[in-house]
């Protein structure tokens, strides 16, 4: 996709505007912005082992700069907003691999980093859009790498789950993201300890489910997750990653009902993740032509999470500037 595509309602920011010039709550009031596609996939496709619990959080340490070079084919793709490699980044799941809390930090921040300097040079490149960057903050069962993430019910407090994921966040802020991403959290209660955790941070957040037909994969009915955050001002979109595009329409119409907010949705390509054989099993069912239907509804940060690559993301742009 060329940077001169076209390309649906842009923000009121000059368009070689760096990412910090404009503010992405503005940028949703005025239209659609295109989110990137699956980190992991990209990284794989280009030849990167991420057979590790810290998955591509290894890469942060060890080829930062394959991190970067993801970040670009999806911004040079089409997509505003790159997703930081810091889903599965942790003090905790780092100190595993021997990564003291003082270069944990460092590696947390460096997420931040490369996908500023991957915005830089889609710039250098001739993109000529604003670009945003944000910092994913993964759940607590990414850290524990055994497929919890999917289930939720982790058997600790909201207090619990809240002092797990403050140190986290309080380092991605201190990088200065455009937004910190609460992606793929199964677990209402999961979602207001997050909802605490960011409380004074002074960065806006998104929170986005990980679901099963009209629920989390814990079970809770939707429109009570969603509701936990119609009234926080920090929180700029409410919606769903990391599930089947089927369970998309629905989910986006309860989220903008119940919350008034802007709906970010961004599913898998419609394959399976089996956790026990750590593979993905099934066929992609996710259709480019389904985002303007999400974006009538509500959406208006649309994209894609696992086994979405550049390509599609690339359609997804040009079905949203098309409409």
């Amino acid at each position: 996709m060329t940077s001169d595509t076209p390309r649906p309602a842009p923000a009121p920011t000059p368009a070689d505007a760096s990412p910090a010039d404009a503010s992405l709550a503005e940028a949703l009031a005025a239209g659609t912005v295109v989110l990137d596609g699956g980190m992991s996939n990209q990284l794989e496709a280009a030849g990167h082992d991420l057979s590790d619990e810290l998955w591509s959080a290894r890469l942060l340490a060890e080829r930062p700069e394959a991190i970067t070079e993801a970040h670009l084919a999806y911004f040079e793709a089409g997509a505003d907003v790159a997703i930081t490699s810091s889903y599965q980044a942790t003090f905790e799941g780092f100190a595993h691999r021997g990564i003291g809390r003082e270069e944990a930090a460092r590696l947390l921040a460096l997420s931040v980093e490369l996908a500023r300097d991957a915005a830089r040079q889609a710039r250098d490149k001739g993109v000529r859009r604003p670009l945003w960057v944000a910092a994913s903050v993964g759940p607590y069962g990414a850290m524990l790498a055994d497929g919890s993430e999917y289930r939720g019910r982790y058997g600790l407090s909201v207090d619990e789950l809240e002092r797990f994921h403050r140190p986290r966040l309080e380092a991605l802020a201190a990088a200065a993201p455009d937004v910190l991403a609460l992606e793929t959290v199964p677990d209402a209660d999961e979602a207001e300890a997050l909802l605490r955790a960011v409380r004074g941070l002074g960065v806006p957040v998104w929170l986005s489910y990980s679901i099963t037909g009209d629920r989390t994969r814990a079970g809770q009915p939707l429109e009570e997750a969603f509701a936990l955050a119609g009234g926080g001002d920090d929180v700029i979109a409410v919606g769903v990653n990391c599930c089947v595009p089927g369970d998309v329409d629905a989910a986006v119409a309860t989220a903008a009902r119940v919350t008034g907010k802007p709906v970010v949705v961004y599913p898998n390509s419609g394959e399976v993740w089996d956790a026990d054989t750590r593979a993905w099993r099934g066929r992609s069912t996710f259709a480019a032509e389904e985002v303007l239907r999400w974006r009538e509804s509500g959406a208006r940060l649309i994209g894609g999470c696992c086994r979405v690559g550049p390509e599609a993301v690339a359609s997804i742009a040009r079905t949203l500037g098309a409409a």
